[in-house]
């Protein structure tokens, strides 16, 4: 599976998606797939202020647990219970019903230092 091409990534393996100021947090497939089956979704509630850099969450799989970083600061305006709830969305679904956060940020302009989708998987082999 490609990453869609409107979406923002970072080296831990985050994907972000800004819509004006509002920005929608996963992690990709890639991660999906090295973490195998995700048992557990940690995520911080919704009107928690972060800062860019900081955790919004973590996720938990049969291999390791893996915090997950925003990389804009905002306002959590949503957090995905559905995923909370049934973490193999994260590996059924990343792009789609597996996203995590939706924040209210501050500041959208860190995304451009992120990777776009072809940098991305052709960073990390996604074909």
């Amino acid at each position: 599976m490609t990453t869609p091409n409107t979406y923002r990534l970072s080296d831990s393996h985050e994907w972000f998606l800004a819509m004006g100021h509002e920005v929608t947090v996963g992690i990709t497939q890639f991660a999906a797939n090295e973490l195998t089956d995700v048992t557990y979704v940690q995520l911080k509630p919704v009107g928690t202020v972060v800062k860019a850099g900081e955790t919004i969450g973590e996720v938990e799989s049969v291999k390791t647990t893996s915090e997950i970083y925003a990389a804009v600061g905002g306002t959590i305006t949503a957090a995905n219970h559905e995923a909370v709830k049934d973490p193999s969305l994260l590996n059924s679904d990343p792009y789609g019903r597996g996203w995590l956060v939706k924040l209210n940020a501050t500041d959208t302009a860190p995304l451009a230092q992120l990777m776009d989708s072809v940098t991305y998987d052709n960073k990390h082999a996604v074909h």
